[in-house]
């Protein structure tokens, strides 16, 4: 049967003149009037995004974050990825910040080696550390080079400025000379443990292998302790905040289903480790297995300024030839591409010790331009209140960088409701960040296409029809969040968004991040769906 298939908009452009509007629309010569529109905007992301950080040229990978307090700011290193990688990949670059929201590029700051024989022509994750009783800066990382035996080692690079850096050749930590992975050893991270002693724990194959130091130089195998079950745990992070101390990883290597940061909480550093033992048993008592976002954030790693504790992760790009391609674009089990934007997070310790994630202060400070908002449309809306199936209020169009915040009320423990962009009137899909009751006790932030388009095609007579696809619904290879619903049924919500990546959180419990695509300049919705719920206080500011 030949199918004839068109986009609404070319559909909209034959029959009725109307399309979605183009870049031309919002031009020099645009109708003054197009804050009136509701139509979709095909809008593009800037060269460089400035709140969640990504460079001109190339993307962010694993953040290395490190509060110098010489300066007074945190410097966070990451790995510069290139969509075409020369042969020596991965040098370090990084970016200093105040308050994880604001960046200045430091530009390269450890080169890789210069010939694809030598141990470090590209690098890995690592560390920055500062020693005070040496004055020096040390940069602990991993190289890589899959022409060697030793595919992956532990290297280090010092500097009295952390400007100019002298890479130590002399020294050099191997797995197979303590019985660990030839390939997989890799990510060193350091801490101060309990004795005063230094302590680097790197990751290896299903296996944590710990070392101790007395002055960062000379380090002494101390043991190994696994990991979780069969799953390979990346980018460790060691820290003790109040009385607990914590684990942070990426579960994702050989656990594609996984693939977030989680994390692990004791009292004690030997504790610590022996969570790992039995994880069954020691998850942190939250419900959620110590996940602490979506699988959009990836490779978490903390710093602390004394006073507040920030975790650095990347969120990933897609690819597609359209912006519906790429918000769907995740496979089955997890995000396709490797690295993306610096997004920051601030820790929140719970008087129980359980951790979760929520805004960094400077964010609100930092989108201050209050905009005015228009109701474009709606359904089931009164005055605040949204009832009944498909209800929905649909506000007037975004900019790229928004900071939206509103309350919902819901009138009982099962009411669902929504929060869509790159909505629009035209018919066409939208994505929705759905917080779906799991239980009566516990929601959980799914991401769905909603929408249909009209596809046209001739049936068994050679007649032509209309029918409509609906969009996927539920897009199991992002998943979603998981938290606990509020006592009162009351969601206090702020979204932040810079261009196609954005956060959410919902009463310092959720925080979910993702990439959307076509957020800016389109309009945006809070949804309802069969039930009661109360819409208050809402705002958009913009910087």
């Amino acid at each position: 049967m030949k199918k004839m298939i068109y986009s609404t908009f070319a559909f909209m452009m034959l029959a009725l003149a109307l399309t979605a509007c183009s870049e031309d629309e919002f031009g020099p010569d645009a109708p003054k009037d197009w804050e009136g529109t509701t139509a979709f905007f095909d809008s593009n992301d800037e060269a460089g995004f400035q709140t969640f950080y990504k460079p001109a040229v190339g993307r962010c990978g694993d953040p290395m974050p490190f509060y110098d307090q010489k300066e007074g700011n945190f410097k966070v290193l990451y790995l510069q990825e290139y969509d075409n990688n020369g042969a020596c990949y991965h040098p370090f670059w990084g970016v200093t910040t105040q308050d994880g929201a604001n960046y200045q590029s430091m530009g390269e700051v450890l080169p890789t080696g210069t010939s694809t024989q030598e141990a470090d022509a590209s690098l890995g994750t690592g560390c920055a550390y500062y020693n005070e009783k040496d004055g020096l800066y040390y940069i602990y990382y991993t190289g890589h080079n899959v022409l060697l035996k030793n595919v992956e080692v532990v290297m280090r690079a010092t500097s009295p400025d952390f400007k100019t850096w002298t890479k130590d050749n002399t020294w050099m930590l191997k797995g197979a000379d303590y019985g660990y992975s030839t390939v997989d050893f890799r990510d060193p991270q350091i801490f101060v443990a309990e004795d005063g002693l230094y302590h680097m724990v790197i990751a290896s194959n299903l296996k944590f292998a710990e070392f101790k130091s007395a002055d960062m130089k000379n380090w002494e195998h101390v043991g190994q302790f696994s990991m979780i079950w069969d799953r390979m745990c990346e980018c460790p992070d060691i820290f003790k905040m109040g009385d607990y101390w914590y684990f942070v990883y990426s579960e994702g290597y050989r656990a594609s289903w996984s693939r977030k940061v989680k994390y692990m909480m004791a009292t004690s550093w030997e504790g610590l480790k022996a969570c790992f033992s039995n994880p069954g048993a020691n998850w942190p008592k939250d419900g959620k297995e110590g996940v602490l976002d979506s699988r959009a954030f990836y490779a978490g790693k903390t710093a602390s300024n004394g006073t507040d504790r920030y975790i650095w992760g990347w969120c990933p790009y897609r690819t597609g030839t359209t912006y519906h391609d790429k918000n769907i674009n995740v496979g089955a089990e997890s995000e396709p591409n490797w690295s993306g934007a610096l997004v920051c997070h601030k820790i929140i310790q719970h008087a129980d010790g359980t951790l979760t994630l929520g805004e960094v202060p400077a964010m609100a400070d930092k989108y201050y331009q209050e905009q005015s908002l228009s109701i474009m449309a709606s359904n089931g809306y009164n005055d605040g209140a949204l009832s009944g199936d498909d209800a929905y209020v649909l506000f007037n169009r975004l900019g790229h960088h928004n900071h939206i915040s509103f309350t919902v009320k819901t009138s009982n423990n099962w009411d669902k409701f929504g929060i869509s962009l790159t909505r629009s009137t035209d018919i066409d899909y939208y994505y929705t960040m759905v917080v779906n009751p799991e239980d009566e006790n516990h929601r959980k932030v799914n991401f769905e296409q909603e929408g249909y388009r009209i596809v046209r095609e001739f049936d068994e007579h050679g007649k032509e029809v209309e029918k409509k696809v609906y969009g996927i619904g539920f897009i199991a290879g992002i998943d979603g969040y998981k938290f606990q619903r509020p006592d009162d049924n009351v969601y206090k919500i702020d979204i932040y968004t810079d261009n196609s990546v954005m956060v959410m959180y919902i009463n310092d419990v959720c925080c979910y991040t993702q990439r959307i695509y076509g957020i800016q300049k389109n309009c945006w919705s809070i949804n309802n769906y069969g039930g009661n719920i109360a819409v208050s206080d809402v705002k958009v500011s913009q910087y």
